[in-house]
């Protein structure tokens, strides 16, 4: 498919001996003549689906040549004087594969060759990036002319067979991505048809499980035997029973507990507040007068400001009547029987919780010599420090409250002071013993002492 070589333009002949391929419609000739094995079986068949007779442009004469007749010798019988020649039609090919075409795609002027034989690209316009692209002219092939009076060499021509449009770049799909195209099926070719034949079809519907058959209803002796299998042994009675007794002494327990550690305090804390109220107002009515008191009757107040103790003191140790109820009581009784604070001489001895029920005497342990403790009375306020503590000693000991107390390293009568409680803390296992001796005396009309001020 080139133009006329140097090397067979020129023969024994002469440069037209076998005419040129210049000639109109000779190249076409020869081309659509090869016989193809795949697509021309039969000599004279067309089998080109791209075939247009109608498009085919009538023959042009040209110059006779013992070629162009060699030629076709060998193509069978002779076509009518006027008839058109196979032809390759480009505009069928495009409207068979791409559908029918712009009127743009139409043959474009040709374009210059640069060399004989070679393939040359007709210039287009390039498209902008996301327009689409200009239609391209392609360039089929280089043919020569007839060579010119007197053997000069015959110029080569370029001859623009059709203008193709360019191929559009398709868009990306994102069912045809990787991770969406679907898996084929596994096994050969065989199972992949078997797979793509059955896609259409329907599934065939479960086929539903055969239900059990009823269960035999049971005799009489049956049913009571299976009642008393279902009822509880004795000892799953029991063992019930047991284990609710015990959840609901815990329970109790827990109940017990909270009360004695919490609301006990709470109860007699209000109850000793409403009593040094009532004591304070009668010594400002001055209904009450020095004398014998009665057993639960409160007369004094004690104050510890060390532990930011403020507390009445009633006649008795009676744990109900006095004690529980958050006092501190004075023992006055039998043969416990104290000195008072207005005494001039004697042990002035009281009693009070260390644990629950408002708990006065709780951290008397934490006093150290010389600690103020002060007790306030209708006519005076009396004041005693701290002298001796004694961490534990039987609940029999009575020694200690004596007028000169066994234990407290006074050795002479005096005006003394000893504080009585419960050690360890919450039990009454033994006694926890704190001295103190009178060192003042004042009246109430000469107001508080020091240690109640500062």
């Amino acid at each position: 498919m080139t133009a006329g070589r140097p090397g067979h333009d020129a023969g024994p002949e002469g440069p037209d001996a076998h005419g040129t391929y210049g000639a109109d419609g000779a190249f076409v000739a020869a081309v659509d003549g090869l016989a193809d094995p795949l697509n021309d079986p039969l000599p004279g068949g067309h089998t080109s689906p791209w075939f247009r007779s109608d498009t085919v442009p009538a023959a042009e004469p040209a110059a006779p040549s013992s070629y162009v007749d060699g030629y076709a010798a060998h193509q069978g019988p002779q076509q009518p004087q006027g008839a058109p020649n196979e032809w390759y039609d480009p505009a069928g090919y495009q409207r068979d594969w791409y559908g029918p075409q712009e009127p743009s795609a139409r043959i474009a002027p040709a374009a210059p060759a640069t060399q004989a034989g070679e393939w040359a690209p007709a210039p287009g316009p390039a498209s902008a990036p996301g327009l689409p692209a200009e239609p391209r002219t392609e360039v089929i092939g280089v043919v020569g002319t007839a060579g010119a009076a007197g053997g000069e060499p015959a110029e080569p021509r370029t001859e623009v067979i059709a203008r193709v449009p360019a191929d559009p770049e398709p868009a990306p799909d994102p069912a045809a991505s990787p991770d969406h195209a679907p898996a084929p099926p596994p096994g050969g070719r065989a199972e992949r048809r078997r797979a793509a034949k059955g896609r259409g079809r329907r599934r065939p519907a479960p086929v539903p499980e055969p239900a059990a058959p009823a269960a035999a209803p049971m005799s009489r002796v049956e049913a009571r035997r299976a009642a008393r299998a279902a009822k509880d042994s004795p000892a799953v009675v029991a063992s019930r029973a047991v284990g609710e007794v015990f959840i609901s002494l815990g329970v109790l327990m827990l109940l017990f507990v909270t009360y004695q550690l919490w609301w006990t305090n709470i109860r007699a804390d209000q109850i000793a507040g409403k009593e040094t109220n009532r004591i304070q107002d009668q010594w400002a009515n001055g209904d009450r007068k020095p004398g014998v008191f009665a057993p639960g009757e409160g007369f004094a107040i004690m104050h510890i400001p060390k532990l930011d103790v403020v507390a009445p003191i009633a006649e008795g140790i009676d744990k109900e009547k006095v004690l529980d109820r958050g006092m501190i009581g004075h023992y006055g009784e039998g043969k416990l029987k104290t000195a008072m604070p207005s005494d001039k001489q004697g042990n002035f001895s009281v009693a009070g919780h260390r644990n629950t029920h408002g708990e006065p005497f709780r951290y008397i342990n934490k006093l150290s010599p010389g600690d103020p403790i002060v007790v306030e009375t209708r006519d005076a306020y009396y004041t005693y420090e701290m002298a001796n503590i004694l961490p534990q000693t039987s609940p029999s000991n009575i020694s200690v409250i004596e007028p000169i107390p066994v234990g407290s390293g006074f050795t002479k009568p005096g005006r003394y002071l000893t504080l009585t409680t419960c050690t360890p803390e919450f039990t009454s296992t033994y006694r926890l013993i704190v001295w103190g001796k009178m060192v003042d005396e004042r009246p109430r009309s000469d107001g508080k002492p020091d240690a109640l001020v500062g």
